[in-house]
């Protein structure tokens, strides 16, 4: 994951007052902090929608694919019979002469 180039706060860094390296009181930073998660949060959750319409998309295509395996093993079995049935013919064609 990519946040640009900043490291995320610890539970450390939002918690202990000492440790903070902005000079913002400590509403302004727990607002910027809340609308930083909130951000990441609508990112995040924006990706997840992302990830599920291509989950489905995929589930979709690989439905139809079955399917269409499916016909082309019918055909193959139908042209091979078909292919073992004319071999008999031409044998009692050519048998009989």
């Amino acid at each position: 994951m990519c946040y640009g180039g900043q490291r995320l706060p610890s539970k450390d860094d939002l918690t202990d007052p000492t440790r903070r390296t902005r000079t913002l009181p400590a509403a302004n930073e727990n607002v910027v902090v809340v609308e930083n998660l909130r951000d990441r949060l609508a990112e995040t959750e924006a990706r997840l929608e992302r990830a599920r319409a291509r989950e489905a998309e995929l589930s979709r295509q690989l439905e139809e694919m079955k399917r269409y395996v499916c016909v082309m093993e019918i055909l193959e079995c139908y042209l091979k019979r078909r292919y073992k049935e004319q071999q008999v013919r031409t044998l009692a064609v050519v048998n009989s002469k």
